[in-house]
């Protein structure tokens, strides 16, 4: 993006927005990533050095698009005459070369996030793609968010790149069975961003905002373009239900607060207002996925104004549903939640024990943290206390292995005051 201070806030955010579409366009002509993408940095360079002096253009799309594009055709005309290949080029370069004045046709950021999860990239090569191209982020914010060095990190995008062209991957829209499975990695990939900055992962902060809302701004972007469409709207509406909650989840310190002892007057009322009319909205449609289900059973959270108020039998028939959809065992974990909050732990417990073989969730500390949760409220102190301290020791997140530890400690306490 632009050097920091050079614009105002406006019109970074307007480069930002800009940048995946003069992207695509660049894209769709050359069909060459990494070139297309300098083309496009050196565009928006450009912008943020002349915009300020002169003032915004009329059309700031064009203007950026019609400056990638010579920068393009500069690029390809210095290729070409390195490679000898000057006649050749030249006659190609003619059918590029954008005219004066010339507006780009269509909006190809939907073209570009599909291409960014293509299904020759895993998981992690697609999230750090889609951020840089799609999303704007530099490598270095990226890095950060994942704790890497930013040289991992650039590494692992210049190889998501060359994987794309090794596919020999077209930059156009999939259609049909295709379009439908590359959309499904698509919403994949959004998700897993939207959870990394709703629950980070690893490190000393509890929740990395700039990835949940660059998250929820790419999905409000595709659902824009394909509003038709169940699970778009299902996922749109799960990141707003479960975003809304954001102000209360941690303290002024940034310490954990779980939501059963949240602030509810904190959550964001319009958030959930719009998720529930975008979630309304997909379930009358008749095709009902697994995003729409877990925005439903968010909206359930949501709309309860005290915790006592939860319908957790709601919340346990939604998991039931979800659970024949889906083979996940983190529904399985949730779904052990809600049958503990229905029938009571030991029924809680009965359905955490089928996780106990499921090599997906070896050494994950939710088992365990769950299973501590459980064994509490089932009077088990000691056992509780073992399993939250194996589950902060497995946790890399600072801010919940203190939560975990802190449990503990209470139920230490407890321990010893009874007995004396």
């Amino acid at each position: 993006m632009a050097t920091p201070g050079t614009l105002d806030s406006a019109s970074e955010h307007l480069l930002r927005e800009l940048a995946p579409q003069v992207l695509g366009a660049v894209i769709r002509r050359f069909r060459d990533f990494t070139a297309a993408e300098d083309a496009v940095q050196e565009a928006l360079l450009a912008a943020a050095v002349q915009w300020p002096r002169d003032g915004c253009p009329e059309n700031p799309r064009a203007w950026l698009t019609q400056v990638a594009l010579r920068r393009m055709t500069d690029h390809v005309r210095s290729e070409t005459a390195r490679k000898l290949r000057e006649t050749a080029a030249a006659l190609e370069l003619e059918q590029f070369a954008p005219e004066a004045g010339a507006e780009p046709d269509e909006d190809d950021t939907l073209t570009l996030l599909f291409l960014c999860c293509h299904p020759a990239l895993t998981s992690s090569s697609a999230i750090a793609l889609t951020l840089r191209a799609v999303g704007g982020l530099t490598t270095a914010e990226i890095a950060r968010a994942f704790l890497v060095p930013e040289a991992t990190m650039a590494q692992r995008i210049s190889r998501a790149k060359q994987s794309i062209k090794s596919s020999g991957a077209r930059f156009c829209m999939p259609s049909g069975e295709e379009r439908m499975e590359r959309l499904r990695g698509v919403l994949h990939v959004l998700y897993l961003i939207f959870s990394e900055g709703y629950a980070s992962s690893a490190g000393p902060q509890l929740q990395r905002i700039e990835l949940s809302q660059e998250a929820i701004r790419l999905a409000r972007a595709l659902f824009a373009q394909l509003h038709g469409d169940g699970e778009v709207a299902g996922l749109l509406a799960l990141m707003l239900l479960t975003d809304a909650r954001r102000p209360a989840r941690s303290s002024p310190e940034g310490e954990l607060i779980p939501l059963d002892k949240q602030d509810r007057s904190l959550w964001n009322q319009d958030l959930i207002s719009e998720g529930v009319a975008l979630l309304t909205g997909a379930l009358s449609k008749g095709s009902i996925g697994g995003y729409q289900l877990q925005a439903a059973i968010a909206a359930v959270h949501d709309e309860a104004r005290r915790v006592e108020d939860t319908d957790w039998r709601q919340i346990l028939a939604l998991y039931e549903l979800l659970k024949r959809m889906s083979d996940n065992p983190m529904v399985t974990l949730n779904h052990a939640i809600a049958a503990a909050m229905v029938h009571g732990p030991a029924k809680g417990l009965e359905f955490l024990n089928a996780l106990d073989g499921d090599t997906r969730l070896e050494g994950h500390h939710r088992v365990d943290a769950v299973r501590a949760h459980l064994l509490e409220k089932q009077g088990e102190r000691e056992a509780a206390i073992a399993h939250y301290r194996a589950a902060a020791n497995r946790t890399t997140s600072v801010p919940e292995r203190n939560y975990l530890m802190s449990q503990a400690a209470r139920l230490s306490d407890e321990s010893t005051r009874d007995q004396r």
